[in-house]
């Protein structure tokens, strides 16, 4: 039986990646999703909680989304190093 999770259970492996560089540039939840809203990208904190906490699924378009706003390539988010 095929399991959509990664290997610690989580729905996504970027989440901890994007809560590290949001930390380290000094961000809160809600101003992360607020700039993704400024680039065109439809997300909430709720949201940006969600996908931190591994809780919800990370869209290929989200990831690129993501990625922009934080400065780092779409590898970085999905590199399995912490």
């Amino acid at each position: 039986m095929f399991i959509n999770k990664s290997i610690d259970g989580k729905n996504n492996i970027c989440g901890t990646k994007i809560a590290k560089y949001r930390k380290v540039q000094g961000k809160s939840q809600r101003e992360l999703a607020d700039e993704l809203q400024l680039i065109g990208l439809d997300v909430d904190k709720n949201a940006i909680q969600r996908i931190e906490a591994g809780k919800r699924f990370v869209t290929d378009i989200e990831l690129v989304y993501l990625a922009k706003v934080l400065k780092v390539s779409v590898e970085d988010l999905l590199s399995f190093e912490v």
